[in-house]
């Protein structure tokens, strides 16, 4: 799917998200990702049953500059363990888990408004 361009500080907006992959700032990015401060990141994650906090170790060595997490979680919308929630609360990330279209829109969302954000975005086709 085609998303609507965001002008932002950071050039890590993403531009475009489906067919396996994801266009961030214009470059093309086949499968899941991370998108970290002012970086993005090839994410071994393929399905939302491969995601553990240990896969997520990438984010949790940006918990400065980091105070939101939007993970992606696939084609459908699914919950993340209290294990999850409790080891970003205490680097000082808020984590939110939804399918990977709406984090993609909603990551878009609070980088323009200049939040310090970070995505987990497992590809959906």
């Amino acid at each position: 799917m085609k998303m609507e361009p965001v002008v932002s500080g950071y050039n890590t907006a993403i531009g475009a998200y489906g067919d396996g992959g994801f266009m961030v700032a214009g470059e093309r990015h086949a499968g899941s990702i991370l998108l970290l401060p002012e970086s993005v990141a090839s994410w071994t994650v393929t399905d939302f049953d491969g995601l553990t906090v240990e896969s997520l170790d990438a984010i949790a060595e940006y918990s400065d500059s980091i105070e939101i997490l939007i993970v992606g979680t696939g084609d459908r919308p699914a919950l993340l363990s209290p294990a999850f929630r409790e080891h970003f609360k205490t680097c000082g990330v808020s984590i939110e888990a939804m399918a990977t279209g709406p984090a993609c829109r909603t990551y878009n969302v609070l980088l323009a408004e200049h939040r310090l954000v970070a995505a987990a975005l497992i590809a959906v086709e």
